[in-house]
C-alpha cells in the first residue's frame, strides 16, 4: 500500500509547502516561510527540488522597488498532493 505515497513529499517541510499551496493560490517566500517556521535556505533547497519535479509555479517580479517571489502549485502538484493525500488515507484503518 505505501508504493502510492510519493517520496516527494516524504520531508515533513515538502509537505507543509504542499499543503500551504494546495489552499491558497500564490505565496510568497517570506509568508512561506514564517507559516513553516524554517529558513530562507532551508525553504529554497525544498522549493527547488518541487520545482524540478514541475510540483510548484514560480513567480518573480517586483513591487515597487523590491523583489518578491511567490510560489503556486502547479496542477502537476496539486494533481501529485492530492494523490498522496488519498494515499495516507488508505493506511488508515476505519472501523
Amino acid at each position: 500500500m505505501i508504493e502510492a505515497l510519493n517520496k516527494a513529499f516524504e520531508s515533513r517541510v515538502r509537505l507543509g509547502i504542499m499543503a500551504v499551496l494546495a489552499v491558497n493560490d500564490w505565496v510568497d517566500h517570506a509568508a512561506l516561510r514564517d507559516l513553516l517556521a524554517v529558513t530562507d535556505g532551508n525553504l529554497a533547497s525544498h522549493l527547488t527540488a518541487l520545482e524540478q519535479l514541475k510540483y510548484v509555479q514560480v513567480r518573480k517580479r517586483f513591487i515597487g522597488k523590491r523583489p518578491n517571489t511567490s510560489y503556486k502549485a502547479s496542477a502537476a502538484g496539486a494533481k501529485a498532493f492530492r494523490a498522496h493525500l488519498n494515499a495516507i488515507e488508505k493506511l488508515i484503518p476505519r472501523n
